[in-house]
């Protein structure tokens, strides 16, 4: 198994919300909002797997 990638600190999960919100992309949109879910203290997994990230099994 890999090693999990570090994430950026320079935004915080509700100005991720806010990008979310704002972007024409739903890609980037659930990308956004699962990074957030994840600077909240859900686990990658999880947030992963509830915005539809997931990769394929």
């Amino acid at each position: 198994m890999g090693s999990a990638v570090k994430l950026r600190t320079d935004f915080s999960a509700g100005e991720l919300r806010r990008l979310a919100r704002n972007s024409k992309d739903v890609r980037q949109s659930s990308r956004l909002l699962s990074i957030a879910a994840v600077l909240d203290g859900m686990s990658r997994a999880d947030a992963a797997r509830i915005w539809g990230v997931a990769p394929p099994k």
